[in-house]
């Protein structure tokens, strides 16, 4: 039994053009949050709604956090970056990153409730 060259060709597309998902996938991001006794790290702007809504969120729940303003922190940018950021606010809870505001996987990851 062979396999087609059309099934071959397009598998080799998919990998050539999501290499980088595959890869993100493949090696887990670094973990930031490990270099904060907090082990909590939030990217953000300061004109983001869903960010403040982030920081109300730690606020509310005595959450200690570091923050880097990604529009005006260099050493923040770059590991936004690395995290392969493509949205705002992004959390690091202990390694684990989430993307955009969900109180209930914050309450989740942070073992809150």
């Amino acid at each position: 039994m062979s396999i087609p060259k059309a099934f071959l060709v397009i598998v080799t597309a998919l990998i050539i053009f999501k290499w980088d998902v595959i890869r993100s996938e493949l090696s887990p991001p670094p973990d930031f949050s490990a270099q904060h006794p907090e082990g909590v790290v939030l990217y953000a702007t300061d004109w983001c709604g869903y960010c403040k809504k982030t920081r109300e969120f730690f606020k509310q729940h005595n959450i200690a956090y570091v923050e880097y303003d990604i529009e005006k922190s260099a050493e923040g940018r770059a590991q936004y970056d690395q995290l392969h950021g493509s949205g705002i606010p992004l959390v690091m809870i202990r390694g684990q990153v989430m993307r955009g505001y969900d109180p209930d996987a914050l309450k989740e990851a942070l073992r809150i409730q």
